[in-house]
């Protein structure tokens, strides 16, 4: 292979791959290899406006133009370049003998250099000439390890003519079916349309064939791949696994399919009797995960997740999504419902996609619905292209923007501010994005609980179930063996977190008798953010704004940032606080505002309203029946009523009472007298006297009567009382006995799992002495 000369440096080293090396492989296909080079470019459908939303986009390259990536700086040039008229590809690098990583890329015309034709070289087909020695070129360098890329060398000439606006879509490097366009075309491909009719339906759609940014060749290509992803040769495979969990788990094991059962083009759902169970104690907050059929995975694969007691990914079923119609999703979420024994969860967050918005109304109507906010974060590089190319930090703002907004004042002013800014005002995707932020971003959506941790303070990852088991190489073939790892995996991971949880005791950092409770009833990962909250109110301080009779009113803010205060509200009587930042209600932890209340008024444990189970290491004992849930509620209702309603009588009372010596002595001989009322209402009633008098005959027979009804209820009520005393006794003695069982079986299974390591271990030893070349081989 030959190399092109460049200046040689002890640091330096020329990467393998050179014009030579690129032209060769063009000569199997020109344009495949352009396609791989350019992941990142941009897509037009449905949004006709990107490439000219920003005025700044005219900006051509200069030398000295700085960016935070070379991603970036390929990004802007691509941009540029479909501004022009000319298409790109990325050429050769430099790369640093150091570690390896590329400190140098040229990004060139596709027309540039010339085409290889070697003496007595006979194509197969004749191709037409692409490359005409074009010079036009950017080369942008890294500014040391960590520094940013710049433009060190720009050639703006081309040799050929450009390519006017209305025929750039066709240029390869600006040609992309992106994910709203692969969604309309496998539902108009499952419905039995072609091509041609595709395009037809996508070129009225996006308002003329400039706007859908790709031809009809790249829609035939997809719909070819997207048909290759279907169950095919693994058909069998599938219906086999389904059959053998079935076999070995008919009680708890569920599956389904859409159709006809022997065909391969029907969605498929299963969930084992695991994450049916996982549903029981965590289904309040519901992952739609499509993010492997339409990412750059394109395995037709979705799971059904949510968060356990550990806050790890726990599943409750999956599904394989070869047909994405609405009628599809309808079918697919009723089935996961049956499954989960028609209980409904508290919130559901999906893709950001119109027919999965659409089914979720269909069957979760009270079911709070969220737009996953990474979808949203991972869609700004492809939409806003030209502008991410221009401004480097515009992507980085976007997400401080929807992440640190605590009011939706604030976000309200920094989004307008935003778009503002960078003058995307009519931005058709922004507008959109605007429209629906009731539903992705989350100061909207605080109120209801999503119990996703990661986002408390504005989290920018997302881990998925089967991350690292689900790959680009993942077929259907593979993926039933994917699945039962992935599986395997996280059940590990869960036990590993039991195991750390029940023999770590976790170190205290303050005296508080809060936070030692709380150490006692959190598993280990939950008390340690726990733990941050309860520390950071140290430096913040909640001052009383308002003191109403039952309500109180604070201040909370921290010391330096008194201009970003929080209220929180405070019930005395019972106890209940509620703070603006709504934390507890989204993630069901108390924030550091309430603790700090907390702390004022000398509320030394956490009530127990404020701790719910789903985050306790007893997460996952047996849950009351319904019947014992209602009743439970019901009396727990009725006294809190009646505490509330004398609470709030008593203090206007006593209000009125203190104003002077002469109405405090009137109403503290009110209250002693109210005080005997009560007391001699808490006693039986004793049995009236009945009349002698021969001429009230029939009324002492009706008297004697009511008397005896009276006293008849007397003891049914007495032997009621007697009767719930002794249930409640039977069950905190069932509780205690259910949770010593539970503790039990998590050790058995502790235990289980650390024989099994140690058998693995000895026999690894066993064979080492029975072959003494083994232990070489692992030494080495």
């Amino acid at each position: 292979m030959r190399h092109r000369n460049v200046p040689q440096s002890m640091d330096l080293e020329m990467e393998a791959t050179g014009f030579e090396s690129e032209e060769e492989e063009e000569e199997e296909d020109d344009e495949d290899d352009e396609e791989e080079q350019h992941p990142q470019t941009n897509n037009n459908y449905n949004n006709p406006s990107s490439s000219n939303s920003n005025p700044n986009s005219t900006t051509e390259p200069y030398i000295g133009m700085e960016f935070d990536s070379e991603l970036s700086a390929r990004a802007f040039y691509n941009a540029y370049a479909r501004r022009i008229g000319f298409s790109t590809r990325v050429s050769v690098c430099l790369r640093s003998r150091k570690d390896s990583s590329v400190i140098r890329r040229r990004v060139v015309c596709s027309r540039e250099g010339f085409r290889r034709n070697p003496e007595n070289h006979d194509p197969k087909r004749h191709r037409s000439v692409t490359r005409v020695g074009c010079k036009a070129q950017i080369t942008v360098k890294k500014k040391g390890p960590l520094g940013k890329w710049y433009i060190s060398k720009f050639i703006k000439d081309h040799n050929h003519d450009l390519v006017p606006p209305d025929r750039v879509h066709c240029l390869r490097s600006h040609r992309r079916v992106n994910g709203a366009a692969r969604s309309l075309i496998d539902t108009l491909h499952a419905a039995g349309m072609g091509a041609a009719e595709v395009m037809t339906v996508l070129i009225k759609e996006s308002g003329g064939i400039d706007n859908v940014g790709f031809t009809k060749v790249d829609c035939q290509n997809y719909m070819t791949s997207s048909s290759k992803r279907s169950l095919g040769s693994g058909n069998q495979l599938v219906f086999d696994f389904l059959k053998k969990m079935s076999e070995e788990d008919p009680s708890g094991f569920f599956y389904s399919f859409q159709g006809d059962s022997e065909s391969s083009s029907g969605n498929i759902f299963w969930a084992d009797g695991n994450a049916r169970r996982n549903y029981e104690y965590f289904g309040d907050a519901v992952v739609f995960d499509m993010a492997y059929r339409r990412g750059r995975y394109k395995v037709p694969f979705a799971p059904f997740t949510g968060w356990n007691h550990h806050g790890q990914p726990v599943l409750f079923g999956c599904a394989l999504m070869l047909n994405e119609s609405e009628a599809s999703f309808v079918w697919l979420f009723t089935t996961w419902l049956q499954a989960m024994y028609g209980r409904h969860p508290v919130s559901i967050t999906t893709d950001q996609d119109r027919i999965i918005h659409s089914a979720v109304l269909q069957v979760f109507p009270d079911t709070r619905h969220r737009f996953s906010k990474w979808d949203v974060f991972g869609e700004v590089q492809e939409r806003l292209i030209d502008v991410c190319g221009v401004h480097p930090e515009f992507e980085s703002e976007f997400r401080r923007c929807v992440n640190s907004a605590e009011t939706v004042d604030e976000f309200e002013s920094s989004w307008k501010f935003l778009v503002g800014r960078y003058e995307l005002l009519d931005n058709e995707w922004l507008q959109l994005m605007y429209r629906n932020r009731h539903q992705w971003v989350p100061v909207y959506l605080r109120d209801t609980f999503f119990g996703d941790l990661s986002a408390i303070h504005g989290s920018d990852t997302s881990s998925s179930y089967f991350d690292g088991f689900i790959n680009a190489t993942t077929t259907v073939q593979t993926l039933i063996k994917q699945y039962e790892k992935g599986v395997a995996d996280r059940y590990e991971k869960e036990v590993k977190e039991d195991y750390d949880t029940l023999n770590t005791a976790p170190i205290l950092r303050t005296p508080s008798p809060m936070e030692k409770q709380a150490a006692g009833l959190y598993t280990r990962k939950i008390f340690a953010r726990f733990q941050e909250e309860l520390v950071e109110t140290l430096a913040y301080a909640a001052t009383l704004m308002d003191d109403a009779r039952s309500q109180a009113t604070y201040r909370v803010a921290k010391y330096g940032e008194e201009n970003r205060a929080h209220f929180v509200r405070f019930n005395v009587f019972r106890k209940k606080a509620s703070c603006s930042c709504q934390m507890f209600e989204f993630a069901g932890l108390v924030c550091r505002h309430i603790l700090a209340v907390f702390r004022v008024i000398n509320i030394l444990t956490l009530p127990s309203h404020y701790i719910l189970k789903r985050w306790t290491r007893n997460a996952k004992s047996i849950l009351l029946d319904k019947g014992a849930r209602e009743l439970q509620n019901s009396l727990e209702e009725c006294y809190s009523s009646r505490y509330d309603s004398l609470s709030r009588e008593i203090m206007s009372y006593v209000e009125m009472g203190a104003e002077s010596s002469d109405t405090y002595s009137v109403a503290l001989n009110g209250l002693r007298e109210a005080a005997k009322k009560v007391a001699d209402a808490k006693k039986p009633r004793p049995a009236p006297v009945q009349s002698t008098s021969d001429n009230n005959e029939n009324h002492e027979s009706s008297q004697s009567s009511d008397t005896d009804q009276d006293k008849k209820i007397q003891e049914l009520t007495t032997e009621l009382e007697g009767a719930r005393q002794r249930c409640e006794s039977y069950r905190q003695n069932l509780f205690g006995l259910l949770k010593n069982m539970e503790e039990q079986k998590l050790k058995i299974s502790v235990k289980a799992q650390s024989v099994r390591l140690n058998l693995g271990s000895e026999l690894v030893a066993e064979e080492t002495i029975a072959d003494p070349k083994l232990y070489l081989r692992v030494e080495i």
